[in-house]
């Protein structure tokens, strides 16, 4: 099953992305709180993540950069604000150091004189058990409704929905590597 992106036509700020995992919830909540298994599947299929740090604390600090085939980066950062392992992760969002030409597309309109903006992106993400295996919920709220249109428009639901395929990938393996 591929991940789904949708905007709750109720919440227009809203973006809910979901995946059923062949897995149990402590192997994709390690997935996901392991530095070393997050660069593994984090981003588009094209990226690789030379560096990937989290503190996975209430106030402690994530970050992660992916890299472009061509060299760009797309640092990636946050706090987290609530862990309860293994079942919910609640955490800011800031891509300010994502380059211009991404924030271009973003907001064609922002004004260049002033810093990049974070924009304030808040996750919330579950871990549901499902038998053997796990439902992965990540409710991201955005600061406005056009910042929520933007990220639909540049592909948000195809960049998750090749991120999540690589997790599923790792799940296998250390699924696999688990049993022998």
């Amino acid at each position: 099953m591929t991940a789904t992106a949708r905007a709750k036509p109720s919440a227009e700020r809203e973006v809910i992305i979901t995946r059923l995992f062949d897995a149990p919830r402590e192997l994709v909540w390690k997935a996901w709180t392991e530095p070393r298994h997050m660069a593994a599947w984090w981003g588009p299929k094209v990226m690789t993540n030379p560096d990937c740090k989290m503190d996975v604390r209430p106030g402690g600090a994530w970050r992660i950069v992916m890299r472009a085939p061509d060299g760009t980066e797309y640092p990636v950062k946050g706090v987290y604000r609530e862990i309860v392992a293994p079942e919910r992760i609640v955490s800011t969002v800031d891509c300010s150091e994502h380059p211009d030409a991404w924030h271009d597309l973003v907001d064609p309109e922002r004004d260049k004189s002033k810093r990049r903006p974070p924009l304030d992106l808040l996750w919330t993400i579950t871990f549901e058990e499902q038998g053997r295996k796990t439902k992965l919920t990540i409710h991201t709220l955005f600061g406005t409704p056009a910042l929520r249109d933007a990220m639909v428009k540049m592909d948000m639901d195809r960049g998750w929905s090749e991120s999540l395929d690589k997790l599923a990938d790792l799940l296998r393996r250390l699924a696999s590597t688990s049993k022998s």
